[in-house]
């Protein structure tokens, strides 16, 4: 079997989510035994000093087996947060509006006045390689 019949054997249906600088793609894909399961996979864009970019990948293989159960959770998960803290996103970062306080501090100061600001890479980002 040609590499290209494997592509096209293995992805079946897809579907992208954009959120951000983050990317979510859902995919069913097939097995060798030509069964299916979903693989969930964050994108996340992350910029480099010089303007260059790069992502940072995490995939989630989900198998038929599992779906109920995921489901399930996933649904009790999310109805607890909107039922502890409702829909509306409380992370300002996450805003369409959201400004950087920095950008609304040099609107605001004058020649004289000097502003000290940590950049957000000043900030240790934790990740966890997939298992």
């Amino acid at each position: 079997m040609s590499n290209n019949d494997m592509m096209e054997k293995e992805e079946i249906f897809s579907k992208v989510l954009r959120a951000g600088r983050r990317t979510y793609f859902f995919d069913v894909r097939s097995t060798k035994a030509e069964d299916y399961y979903l693989t969930i996979t964050e994108s996340k864009k992350f910029t480099n000093d010089d303007g260059s970019f790069h992502y940072k990948k995490h995939k989630i293989y989900l198998y038929k087996e599992d779906f109920s159960e995921f489901k399930d959770i996933l649904a009790e998960m999310t109805d607890y947060i909107i039922s502890e803290k409702g829909n509306e996103v409380i992370s300002e970062r996450h805003q369409k509006d959201f400004k950087k306080e920095y950008d609304q501090d040099k609107s605001d100061q004058t020649d004289e006045e000097e502003v000290v600001h940590k950049s957000p890479e000043s900030f240790t980002d934790v990740d966890f390689d997939d298992i």
